[in-house]
């Protein structure tokens, strides 16, 4: 009974934010001025920061460059190994910059030499829209992780390259991960990647043990949503807090809502968290969270299953096909990093994508870490950026192509 009423709030709940997003809907270009990752975060940190905007089937990628004081200018910079940075769910670039310069790795990395690229992808409010679809439009928010890989990352990759002409490193967080996973599987994207470094590394979920997305994916709630006509999921919104509020009762607490979506974190500053939520979370697809949550049901690594029929005239097959980890390069140098307490990257997942990979990576085991501490533990530079600049630096002299 307790259920039943705990799911009727919930439908009621999401029934009264499709009416309310419905009226919404009026299609055309958004063309008010939009703050930017460089001048909000990086430049008033004292780091050289440049905007580049990239489109790829229409959507208008943020893609900024950073550097540090000490190399300014174009022609400095464009002898460096350039690195990108992608960042994982509800998350955008400014992931990267949320601690001091001396514990940020996109600061870090650019205090080190290196010719810093920071990705957003599609829907985050770094990048910019679309080219003709206003984001109230439903058509703007048809996509998932799928297409964050083939085209997003692949034109970000594709793009770097054409400016630096050179291979470059990707690092990942998260989401980040599961993008360059998939799209390293593609010969034409991995030509261009010289190594990669991924930081809660994700092809396979099944084994998630956090209670909040536990409880989510029991519930159905990301075919409700979806089934609904919710295509922006939004938790700054007052319906998406209302959601995840409404999820909670006496069997799961929301006293501390992280720890029950991401793992007990161990090691990040806590009383930075009010600044944190300023720049998260960043608004993401419906279709994005239910095809994770198909990842989960399912135990797969594969595109986006639209059922048979509609998979039949995608794919020419009734099931989705699958991202072939063994197709990744065996001559891609990998560095993986993965912790005792994240509740998304599970051990479990973690080793059977290991399994299926060509190559043995470098591994680093943390064992009170979380899903946050990868990126905003204040012990991060010691236990996980120096050693990734060393692993780059490694790789001696990065190929041109």
């Amino acid at each position: 009974m307790v259920r039943l009423t705990t799911t009727l709030a919930i439908t009621i709940s999401l029934l009264s934010t499709f009416a309310n997003i419905a009226l919404t809907f009026d299609g055309g270009g958004d063309t008010k001025q939009q703050p930017t990752l460089c001048g909000e975060l990086v430049l008033p940190a004292g780091y050289p920061c440049s905007e580049h905007i990239q489109t790829k089937d229409g959507f208008l990628l943020g893609l900024q460059r950073v550097s540090s004081s000490a190399s300014i200018g174009y022609h400095a910079r464009e002898s460096r190994p350039p690195v990108l940075l992608l960042h994982g769910l509800f998350m955008a670039g400014d992931a990267w910059f949320l601690n001091t310069p001396e514990q940020s790795l996109g600061f870090i990395l650019a205090d080190h030499g290196f010719d810093v690229w920071v990705g957003n992808v599609r829907g985050t409010r770094w990048s910019h829209g679309h080219i003709s679809l206003s984001e109230k439009n439903r058509h703007f928010w048809d996509w998932s992780w799928q297409e964050l890989a083939l085209y997003d990352l692949a034109e970000m990759i594709n793009f770097i390259n054409s400016v630096t002409n050179s291979k470059l490193f990707v690092v990942g967080h998260s989401q980040g991960t599961i993008i360059s996973l998939a799209a390293f599987t593609q010969p034409e994207i991995v030509e261009k990647v010289e190594a990669a470094a991924l930081l809660s590394p994700i092809s396979y979920l099944n084994h998630v043990s956090a209670p909040m997305v536990q409880r989510m994916v029991k519930m159905h709630i990301d075919q409700m949503i979806v089934t609904m006509g919710v295509h922006e999921l939004n938790f700054k919104s007052d319906w998406g807090a209302n959601l995840l509020v409404s999820l909670c009762d006496t069997r799961l607490s929301c006293s501390d809502m992280l720890s029950s979506i991401t793992g007990k974190n161990c090691c990040f500053n806590e009383s930075r968290v009010a600044y944190y939520l300023e720049q998260e979370p960043h608004p993401s697809s419906s279709k994005n969270l239910n095809h994770l949550f198909q990842m989960i049901r399912k135990g797969t690594f594969s595109k986006y299953d639209y059922g048979k029929l509609r998979n039949l005239k995608e794919y020419g097959n009734i099931k989705p096909p699958k991202f072939d980890l063994s197709r990744i390069p065996k001559s891609l140098p990998l560095w993986m990093a993965y912790g005792g307490n994240d509740a998304l990257a599970d051990i479990t997942d973690f080793q059977h994508t290991l399994e299926e990979l060509p190559s043995t990576p470098e591994v680093v085991y943390l064992e009170k870490y979380g899903h946050v501490d990868f990126i905003l533990s204040l012990q991060a530079k010691q236990d996980l950026y120096d050693p990734i600049i060393n692993f780059f630096n490694s790789m001696g002299k990065v190929s041109s192509i």
